[in-house]
């Protein structure tokens, strides 16, 4: 069964989290998480810099082979949600620039593929994921496990309907990859 590496980003401008995984068929394994801690930057422009460079640096070293983005969300204020656009965006050109294919999705969609709801707090997705990976996370930093969740819910995109279809030789080959679908009853 081929494995997959994947990127995930929680774009900020003061904070983005990063989350790097493997999967393998159900298997999720933390190859690395953190957070880019951008205050002690004066300027916008520097902090979109170091972003950039951050995540391209990211890409070079661990190689993923997609990255998953979470989307701005709209707010009340315009100003932040702006400069939050600008973040995803540079995080998105790093990725563009090394030819890594990039996938966007809502803060909503998100929780809902790793709590079943939409609304779930960063907290419950947190602690969630200690029950869908395999490895040591620090789930003090709720950036990073947000970066985390965007990762794996591309992953599991691509093994249910509506994202990359997997094509099986045979029913039996079908059964044996998805007992949860399969009952024998």
């Amino acid at each position: 069964m081929a494995s997959k590496r994947i990127i995930g980003i929680d774009p900020g401008t003061n904070v983005l989290g990063f989350a790097v995984i493997d999967t393998t068929g159900q298997q999720i394994q933390v190859v690395t998480m953190g957070v880019i801690r951008m205050q002690h930057f004066d300027s916008h422009q520097d902090k979109l810099l170091h972003i950039f460079q951050s995540v391209a640096k990211m890409i070079l070293t661990h190689r993923p082979q997609e990255m998953a983005v979470e989307a701005p969300f709209y707010g009340k204020n315009v100003q932040s949600m702006l400069k939050l656009g600008r973040a995803q965006g540079v995080a998105i050109a790093a990725a563009l620039t090394r030819e890594i294919r990039v996938h966007e999705y809502s803060p909503k969609k998100i929780k809902q593929a790793i709590t079943g709801s939409g609304n779930a707090s960063k907290e419950q997705v947190a602690a969630m994921l200690k029950h869908l990976v395999q490895g040591d996370i620090n789930y003090e930093m709720l950036d990073a496990t947000d970066a985390l969740a965007t990762a794996i819910c591309h992953a599991q995109r691509g093994a249910q309907p509506g994202g990359k279809k997997k094509h099986y030789a045979d029913w039996k080959s079908f059964a044996r990859e998805n007992p949860d679908v399969v009952s024998g009853q």
